[in-house]
């Protein structure tokens, strides 16, 4: 029975050795292994082998944020033996910082960041997400210190970049690349926000009055314009009336002249073809149309004696030889 227990051992020792050699790591992580307390080498993903007792994982204090029963974030640390090198996401808590004219105000920041190389994340620094916290909450103060609450405030993206920057090179000897940095909140006291309130709603009424008068300035320019147009129109279409009135006018003394001229054309034709003479005729009949205007209208008892009665009796002699004649 003595070689049967011992070979049973054997057996037993070897099954639980190849149990502890093999290492099963999962994707997107890595095992820092070390023989004898020295850094050995870095198991990729998938099965690895290892020679237990001489070679061991590295453990590893991470640091993490657990949210609890009453809604509120707490730190928590626990030892592990991978190294997650996705892209990692930590809500900071909120935290309390002076701007440049003594404002506090408290901020709450997100931090994105990579492990590029898990062998300076582990020997380089220790409980390394603690120290990129405290890393970014001393470059925050001293980032928003140098900006005034209106700046910090107006300048997210500028202080964005600015932050991602430094702590990129602060963090590279470290073998972490942090992608992007992005502040939540940017909370100032109760009374500075209620400043701030009355503030852009007397900022809100004075661009709303100074669009009122520009739109009434507008409106009377328009309305200026307007009548201007509209009296220049009327000007033109007086003026256009006028044009045509004296046209007509023209026209109407040029038809009564062309007609006055037709009429004695043919009184001259008719006296000439009896041997008369056209202009005693013309003469007495222009004489007789002034005499007429010259008595007419009411209650006229003026009477008019000719200065020389003797042209007007050859007129008349004339006007009588030419109806004889006809």
């Amino acid at each position: 029975m003595g070689p049967i227990i011992i070979a049973v051992a054997i057996a037993l020792f070897v099954l639980i050795f190849a149990i502890a050699g093999f290492k099963i790591v999962q994707q997107a992580e890595v095992m820092v292994i070390e023989r004898l307390g020295k850094y050995s080498r870095t198991l990729q993903s998938g099965i690895n082998i290892i020679w237990p007792i001489i070679d061991k994982p590295r453990e590893i204090s991470w640091r993490y944020v657990e949210e609890g029963m009453d809604d509120q974030k707490h730190i928590r640390f626990r030892i592990k033996y991978k190294i997650d090198i996705r892209e990692t996401v930590y809500d900071f808590p909120k935290q309390n910082v002076i701007t440049k004219d003594n404002v506090n105000v408290q901020i709450n920041a997100l931090l994105y960041f990579q492990i590029m190389d898990p062998v300076k994340a582990i020997y380089e620094i220790e409980n390394l997400p603690d120290a990129i916290e405290k890393l970014t909450q001393t470059t925050l103060r001293n980032v928003i210190g140098e900006l005034e609450l209106d700046e910090s405030l107006s300048s997210r993206d500028t202080i964005n970049s600015k932050l991602r920057t430094i702590l990129d090179e602060a963090t590279n000897k470290w073998g972490v690349k942090v992608n992007r940095v992005e502040l939540q909140d940017i909370n100032p006291p109760e009374d500075i926000k209620q400043a701030m309130e009355k503030q852009m709603r007397a900022e809100r009424d004075r661009r709303a009055s100074v669009l009122e008068a520009e739109g009434k300035k507008r409106s009377q320019i328009l309305e200026a314009e307007g009548f201007r147009e509209s009296e220049i129109k009327k000007a033109e279409g007086e003026k256009q009336s006028e044009i045509l009135r004296a046209e007509g006018q023209a026209q109407a003394r040029i038809r009564t002249a062309e007609a006055e001229a037709e009429a004695i054309k043919l009184v001259t034709n008719a006296i000439s073809s009896k041997n008369g003479d056209p202009i005693n005729y013309l003469i007495a009949t222009k004489y007789i149309d002034t005499l007429q205007a010259m008595v007419s209208g009411r209650d006229n008892k003026t009477i008019y004696m000719p200065f020389e009665a003797t042209g007007i009796l050859s007129s008349i002699g004339g006007i009588k030889e030419m109806l004889s004649n006809k």
